[in-house]
């Protein structure tokens, strides 16, 4: 879609893994300029069923591990894959490492909310936390923001059962006490914690927490929004007055 749009794009280059064949395909049917992209033959494929240790053993020739391999050998800034998230996470914490002195990679994605895109994590990847996994997580999630949004600056919240500074579990507790010193030097600012149920009002635009509860928090959402939607296509599919509605 990317070079569909930008068809005189230059500087930016695309490494593609996966069966040569299948890929020549998909570029011939969308009649895709070819000159951005260089195609790296891969026959095998990480499999939506195998579990990330099961994986590791069996997928050094697959696609997935040679797209990350390449931001080491091939200076690619960036791996996209739509494969199995958790074999994907294991092999990047293999290969990439993690940041010095941040222990935990956390996964994050962009929610959207009544002020604009935020950013939530961890979704799945951590399912304890201790307080400075969720400072680090907090830091991480002030970064990636500000890359997306130069202009805005950072809002972290710390998602909890209340929003009163006295609830909440030990780590939490101790990780709001760290944020809020951090805080004052300015990357971001702490609006201490927040509920599940004002996540989406968008006065927060970074929300932390542990894999746990951030992974609850995503397939509630996800299963809330599918209920919304069946539940007002079926409604509106009830008649012929509500159909022309």
């Amino acid at each position: 879609i990317f070079l569909r749009k930008n068809k005189k794009v230059e500087n930016i280059y695309f490494n593609l893994f996966g069966k040569e064949k299948d890929i020549r395909v998909y570029l011939n049917k969308f009649k895709i300029n070819d000159k951005n992209i260089k195609i790296f033959n891969c026959e095998n494929i990480v499999s939506d069923e195998e579990t990330p240790l099961t994986a590791i053993k069996n997928s050094k020739n697959t696609s997935m591990w040679n797209s990350i391999n390449s931001q080491l050998i091939n200076n690619a800034d960036i791996t996209l894959s739509a494969g199995n998230t958790g074999v994907l996470l294991v092999i990047s914490r293999m290969l990439l490492k993690t940041i010095e002195k941040v222990s935990k990679p956390a996964l994050a994605a962009l929610w959207p909310s009544k002020k604009g895109s935020i950013v939530v994590l961890d979704l799945g990847a951590n399912i304890e936390c201790d307080e400075n996994n969720l400072v680090d997580f907090s830091e991480l999630g002030s970064a990636l923001y500000k890359s997306i949004f130069p202009k805005e600056k950072p809002k972290v919240s710390l998602l909890n059962i209340g929003s009163e500074e006295i609830k909440g579990t030990d780590s939490i507790k101790k990780a709001y006490s760290k944020l809020k010193e951090i805080s004052k030097i300015g990357d971001f600012d702490f609006n201490g914690y927040i509920e599940g149920n004002k996540i989406l009002d968008g006065d927060t635009n970074v929300i932390v927490s542990d894999g746990f509860t951030g992974n609850i928090a995503l397939k509630t959402a996800e299963g809330t929004a599918k209920f919304i939607t069946d539940s007002l296509k079926e409604s509106l599919l009830e008649n012929i007055f509500s159909r022309i509605s």
